[in-house]
């Protein structure tokens, strides 16, 4: 007999056995009654002075072990069943050409995994490089600021999430997150993350998981193709017939997923110009905030700072501003790491936080961003786009047009005055910073609102507002700024073979959340359509092909 125990609650010191102790003492049995104990969920308590460990556990016991009947009626202690993967009937429509998938972040990669476990044999194409390609293109421009417009922070393999802290919280509650992380750790993530409330891989980790799916896609039969970028559809009669990449190879396209990402502003103005459905929607934009790690972690967890089984603290803060009717929070947030240059286009300038594994920069940096709305630029599909742009470019001149990053510190944002020294700060922004006054970025009411909300929230988390803290601009890639309408079958609402997907779509939020709208619209195209009766070719001496890059070996991280 399963049965899985919520809520219990142990001092940082104890030991494993206690864990089972607890247990045994919590249903009402003997230790040795217990033949299996598996951690299902593990958090950080450290709402009062002393700081504990809370657990969620799966324990397993004979069946000829006598319970108290009525210990089931708690809400923390359920009995469990195994749990097995789903399958799916396979549809009976055509499927002329296997599917297409553009895109290889969260959402690509998954959507692409299904399809590839289940026999669909999927065409990923992706208008940036190839994983090792692009993180030398990444760290070229963080060191000599030469921006690379098909191979950044933002475009490539991995997508943006390539680029993060690796975070794998969600607050969806789909049970497909289970696979998404099964699927993690089968391909090299650590298997901490299975049971940890906030787990998170670090970018240099997720770079390996997403280059051992690759191989996993390609070994069942699916294609890579890199530096192929969606450049023109066609469509007939409501129904996507081809598609055509560097303005120059046309392929047949029986299915299209568009996973493209947040930041796909090329694929966003081909679909208003082709008339796809496509409504703005809200977002938020802002800057990021770097405070000394160890301020962080004292607030948090006073005298238990530097605890072994305590890792590098974070924080989440909200702050509602009614009179203006905004809100500003905290998002994002990189414990240990370091704020980058994540831009994806010439003249302008975006910040983004990141951290590697160990998350020990000793710096922790957060967005702070507050929410824009539709009716900031009339409403148009596009506004939202362009609404980024401008403070994109408003950035990048501030910064002195070379992609060094303006910057503030956080006091002297808060009292409007302008210092041309910026030394021995705690700025880790790459290429470099510039002294800057970031007002001069945000419209009025947004720089109010994020004011306000700095001063609230130094009253909740005493010394907020901290002497060596410091701001960098811009942050506007927090979500898309428009939703590719679909319906209840993930297709567009005017296109019929035309599968909107992820983030990019306005689906989804965060690498978790949009791997599982991925598997989501994989699990609709099994159910619609037979496997496919070819696979596209495509040819072109500029696109890189998969199957010619050095082998992956599945699962191995380093």
């Amino acid at each position: 007999m399963k049965i899985r125990v919520r809520g219990l609650r142990l001092p940082l010191e104890h030991g494993e056995n206690d864990l089972v102790k607890e247990a045994a003492r919590r249903i009402g049995v003997t230790e040795k009654a217990i033949l299996t104990v598996s951690k299902i969920k593990q958090a950080v308590d450290a709402r009062r002075k002393q700081v504990f460990l809370t657990y969620t556990i799966e324990i397993e016991i004979a069946d000829d072990v006598q319970l108290d009947a009525g210990i089931f009626d708690s809400t923390d202690i359920t009995r469990e069943t195994d749990r097995t993967r789903p399958t799916w009937k396979k549809g009976d429509q055509v499927l002329p050409v296997a599917p297409i998938i553009v895109g290889s972040g969260p959402a690509g990669l998954f959507c692409g995994l299904l399809l590839a476990r289940q026999g669909y044999r999927p065409v990923i194409i992706e208008q940036g490089a190839d994983m090792d390609r692009r993180v030398a293109a990444v760290e070229s421009f963080w060191q000599y600021g030469k921006l690379d417009p098909m191979a950044n922070a933002q475009y490539g393999e991995g997508g943006a999430g390539t680029f993060s802290d690796g975070k794998l919280t969600t607050r969806i509650g789909d049970e497909r997150v289970d696979y998404v992380i099964e699927a993690f750790i089968e391909h090299g993530a650590p298997e901490e993350i299975r049971y940890l409330k906030k787990p998170h891989v670090g970018t240099d980790i997720i770079r390996q998981v997403v280059k051992s799916i690759r191989q996993e896609i390609l070994d069942l039969g699916g294609e890579f193709y890199f530096q192929a970028c969606l450049t023109d559809i066609s469509i007939n009669k409501m129904s996507l017939r081809s598609i055509v990449i560097n303005n120059r190879v046309e392929i047949p396209c029986s299915v299209l997923v568009l996973a493209v990402g947040n930041s796909a502003r090329r694929v966003y103005r081909l679909l208003e110009e082709r008339q796809v459905q496509i409504i703005p929607k809200a977002f938020a934009v802002g800057l990021r905030v770097e405070h000394p790690q160890d301020w962080v972690d004292k607030v948090q967890y006073g005298d238990y700072t530097g605890h072994p089984r305590l890792g590098p603290a974070d924080y989440h803060l909200t702050y509602q501003d009614k009179a203006l009717g905004r809100s500003v929070y905290t998002f994002c947030m990189c414990p240990g790491g370091y704020v980058v240059g994540a831009a994806s286009e010439p003249g302008q300038l975006v910040t983004n936080g990141m951290s590697y594994f160990a998350r020990d920069s000793g710096v922790a940096n957060s967005a702070l961003v507050v929410t824009v709305f539709p009716g900031d630029w009339n409403n148009t599909p596009l506004g939202g786009m362009e609404f980024q742009q401008d403070l994109e470019e408003k950035a990048y001149c501030l910064g002195g047009s070379n992609y060094r990053a303006p910057a503030q510190r956080l006091t002297d944002f808060l009292e409007r005055r302008y210092a041309d020294n910026l030394d021995n700060t705690l700025a880790t922004f790459k290429p470099g910073i510039t002294p800057a006054d970031l007002w001069e970025i945000l419209p009025p009411p947004l720089g109010k609102v994020m004011e306000r909300g700095l001063r609230y929230w130094n009253l909740r988390m005493k010394g907020f507002i901290h002497e060596q803290a410091i701001l960098t601009g811009v942050e506007t890639r927090t979500s898309a700024p428009l939703r590719i309408e679909r319906g209840s079958d993930f297709c567009s609402v005017n296109i019929r073979n035309l599968y909107p997907c992820g983030e990019g779509a306005g689906y989804a939020g965060g690498i978790v959340s949009s791997a599982v709208d991925g598997l989501k619209v994989a699990e609709q195209i099994i159910t619609t359509y037979r496997w496919p009766e070819q696979q596209p070719a495509i040819n072109d001496s500029s696109i890189t092909r998969g199957r010619d890059l050095p082998r992956v070996d599945l699962t191995r991280v380093e």
